[in-house]
C-alpha cells in the first residue's frame, strides 16, 4: 500500500502548474437605423448599459453619425445577455434597433 500513495504523490508533484488567462472580452455594439428614435437609444443605453445622461448621448450621437457604437466591453456571458435585453426592449417597443456584440481587437 505504501507505493500506492507515494506514486499518487509523485504524479501530482509532477503535474505541470495551471495557467490561466482571463476570459475572452466582447464588445456590445448599437447599429443605426433610420426608423428608432434617438431619445429611445438614449433610453437604451441608461436602462441596459448603466450609462449617465451625457455618456447616452455622447454614444448615440456615434451611432447616429458614424453607424455604429460601441456600448460597453464585457465576458461573452454578460455581453449576450446585454444584446438579448437591447433586442427585446425594441423589439416590445416595435423599434428595429439592431444590437451585436464582436470580439475585442487585439492590437
Amino acid at each position: 500500500m505504501p507505493t500506492d500513495i507515494q506514486n499518487q504523490q509523485q504524479l501530482v508533484r509532477e503535474t505541470a502548474p495551471v495557467r490561466l488567462a482571463p476570459p475572452p472580452m466582447y464588445q456590445v455594439v448599437l447599429l443605426n437605423d433610420d426608423y428608432t428614435p434617438m431619445d429611445f437609444v438614449v433610453h437604451v443605453l441608461q436602462r441596459v448599459f448603466h450609462k449617465g445622461g451625457e455618456e447616452a448621448e455622447r454614444i448615440m450621437l456615434q451611432v447616429h453619425h458614424e453607424g455604429r457604437g460601441i456600448c460597453g466591453i464585457y465576458t461573452r456571458d454578460v455581453a449576450a445577455t446585454r444584446v438579448d435585453a437591447v433586442l427585446r426592449l425594441a423589439h416590445a417597443d416595435q423599434h428595429p434597433l439592431q444590437c451585436l456584440m464582436e470580439p475585442v481587437p487585439f492590437f
